[in-house]
């Protein structure tokens, strides 16, 4: 009995190897490339993957060549960025840089193709903007959606694009693909995105990379007023204080437990 309680921790603890493994790549993974970086053997490994497949943890990869991250292992990681311990100060860092500027924050997270709010502190004026905690907003015409999609790697993102309806939310929604491809570039070059009314009508915003220990955006700090408060160059003079709330963040994100 004491044997078969090992051996499920075991394949528990080699399971969990591997969806960490999945979780710190942006590319789809063979069965041999999870063997060599998890130091299974490849028997292993793919009786586990097959297995992980199957619960919706991994998914195929669309291009056929691999493995990638599945809906469940998805909805498990935003879940836990959602609630996890150190949530309150997370919300303390978005209420210090509301103070700071006067308007919205938001803390959000890519899901899928849209963009999920994980947390938001609303600016103290009548006037605002619904999009509360839980709401998912689509990624070409917002600024968090932008700057997640300029971090892609040149092939995720053309693969991403080819799936999205560029729909146009108002006059300014970028809907032609080039010009689209062409606002990424220029994102990736300046760290930043901006939406210039282009989700909704008379709404600016601006956002900023929150990175992990690698280095990848893992989420994403995003500023939004009426443009009759803050207009697109106001919101852009905001970006060091904004910055450094995302330094913040980035800090409280990669910070070891036992710190």
């Amino acid at each position: 009995m004491h044997n078969k309680s090992l051996d499920k921790g075991s394949r528990s603890i080699r399971a969990l190897k591997i969806l960490e493994t999945m979780a710190g790549t942006i590319e789809a993974l063979s069965i041999s490339e999870i063997a060599a970086a998890t130091g299974l053997p490849r028997a292993t490994a793919h009786r586990l993957c097959a297995l992980l497949e199957n619960e919706g943890f991994l998914a195929p990869d669309i291009s056929g060549k691999g493995l990638f991250i599945g809906h469940r292992l998805r909805n498990l990681a935003l879940g836990v960025l959602a609630v996890g311990g150190n949530n309150a100060y997370q919300h303390r860092i978005l209420s210090k840089l509301s103070n700071e500027i006067g308007e919205t924050c938001n803390f959000n997270v890519p899901a899928g193709s849209e963009i999920l709010y994980v947390d938001r502190v609303e600016a103290k004026w009548p006037l605002s903007t619904q999009l509360p905690v839980g709401s998912r907003v689509p990624l070409h015409c917002t600024a968090s959606g932008k700057l997640y999609l300029a971090s892609l790697t040149a092939r995720k993102r053309q693969r991403l694009l080819a799936t999205l309806e560029l729909k146009a939310y108002t006059s300014n929604t970028i809907t032609d693909p080039n010009a689209l491809e062409a606002e990424l570039d220029k994102i990736q070059r300046e760290k930043f995105a901006k939406d210039e009314c282009e989700f909704i009508d008379g709404i600016v915003a601006v956002a900023v990379p929150v990175t992990d220990a690698q280095g990848r955006v893992a989420a994403i700090l995003a500023c939004h007023a009426p443009d009759v408060r803050m207009n697109i160059e106001t919101a852009i003079g905001y970006l060091p204080t904004i910055r450094r709330a995302a330094e913040a963040l980035s800090a409280d994100l990669i910070e070891k437990p036992s710190t």
